[in-house]
């Protein structure tokens, strides 16, 4: 008997359509437990996904928020205000680029407002605001945030030191106008004009700062050390010069000459009439004969000339030497240096101002013309008790 024989009779006959059933049974079965197990696969990534978003979320806010508050001047969380109007004094330095929000930190800091916010607030509602400059101010404590942002946006409120440094001023008494008005010690002045580096003086002023240190009201803040108040006098001569088209080898030449245009003229289109002559006698070989120069070298002013100090000899004796002094006498104008860039037309060799009030100024072309012209300033001092 064979094996297949023996497996007919101990396993019975099983119908078909019960067998495919089972079949069907058994691949729904494994594709329910596989679309389970795919289900939970995809919600353990969202989590996960979510999880991170809401992490890299929190990083943002966390670190953006402040950075973006600070670009907007937002308003701390307190807006607590003082009821005004202050009291005492404080002087509070307000930064070149200060934002509101910085502006606010430095007031809460210094007792001029109560919060940040309230300044903030204050700042975004005043449309002059944003004009506020950099510097120091001199305010109140425990101000109202609003007029805390009008007293900065307000100039007189800024603690600065005006200086007027008057057209024709020596170096001596530019120095000297220096230390009254700031109180900074006249040795020191002196020590700073004598080092070229330290105020940022050309190789062309021969290391000497005489006629460059512009004339002009020149503001200072509070610490503004000596050599940056007069590097700011010779930053603004070498920009007059620029904007002027005068090249570095003709500076220290123009100056001279200007400055000697603005001791000698009444200003006006004589200065331009001067400066001619000048050219004139330059070019004739003659010497110049400028009494200003001559007081300059003795140490003098020019009303203390006399035949003796004009046969004393100095540098700026230009009775004894020819050409031009070897530095300028004075600080010029920008006007007498237009005068020297743009002389007038004429052959004149002469001049003398012949009424002190008026400015009145006669050009002469010969010698006996200009005696002439000396006769009626005899006169007028005569008539006006004595020289000047």
């Amino acid at each position: 008997m064979s094996d297949l024989f023996l497996d007919e009779i101990v396993q019975p006959d099983v119908p078909r359509d019960h067998a495919r059933r089972s079949d069907r049974r058994s691949d729904r079965a494994e594709r329910d437990r596989r679309r389970k197990q795919r289900r939970r696969k995809n919600i353990t990534a969202l989590v996960v996904v979510l999880v991170v978003l809401a992490g890299i979320g929190f990083a943002v806010w966390k670190l953006g928020m402040p950075l973006i508050e600070d670009l907007r001047g937002a308003p701390a969380a307190s807006t607590d205000d003082y009821p005004g109007p202050g009291t005492g004094e404080v002087e509070v330095s307000i930064p070149a680029g200060a934002t509101g929000a910085a502006m606010a930190q430095i007031l809460v800091d210094a007792d001029v407002v109560a919060s940040t916010g309230a300044f903030t607030e204050a700042f975004a509602a005043n449309p002059d605001a944003p004009g506020i400059q950099p510097g120091t101010y001199r305010l109140s404590l425990q101000m109202r945030a609003a007029d805390a942002v009008a007293a900065l946006i307000n100039s007189e409120n800024r603690v600065v030191t005006r200086v007027t440094i008057v057209e024709g001023f020596t170096v001596k008494q530019i120095l000297e106008r220096l230390a009254s008005v700031t109180g900074t010690p006249i040795e020191e002045l002196q020590a700073v004009v004598a080092d070229p580096a330290a105020i940022g003086l050309p190789p062309e002023a021969g290391g000497n700062a005489e006629g460059w240190l512009f004339p002009a009201t020149y503001t200072f803040e509070p610490g503004q050390t000596p050599a940056e108040m007069l590097g700011a006098m010779v930053a603004q001569t070498i920009s007059v010069l620029d904007e002027r088209g005068v090249p570095a080898e003709a500076r220290q030449a123009v100056l001279t000459k200007a400055s000697l245009v603005e001791e000698e003229s009444p200003g006006g289109e004589v200065s331009a009439m001067i400066a001619r002559a000048i050219e004139n006698r330059l070019a004739d070989g003659m010497r110049l004969e400028i009494d200003a120069a001559v007081a300059y070298g003795a140490g003098i002013s020019g009303t203390q000339i006399t035949d003796e100090v004009k046969a004393t000899d100095t540098a700026y004796n230009l009775y004894m030497h020819a050409g031009l002094p070897p530095t300028p006498i004075a600080s010029p104008s920008a006007a007498s240096i237009d005068a020297v860039l743009a002389p007038a037309d004429g052959p004149w060799l002469f001049w003398v101002t012949i009424n002190h009030e008026t400015g009145e100024t006669r050009m002469a072309v010969t010698y006996p013309e200009h005696r002439q012209n000396v006769a009626l300033l005899r006169e007028w001092e005569a008539a006006n008790g004595g020289d000047d």
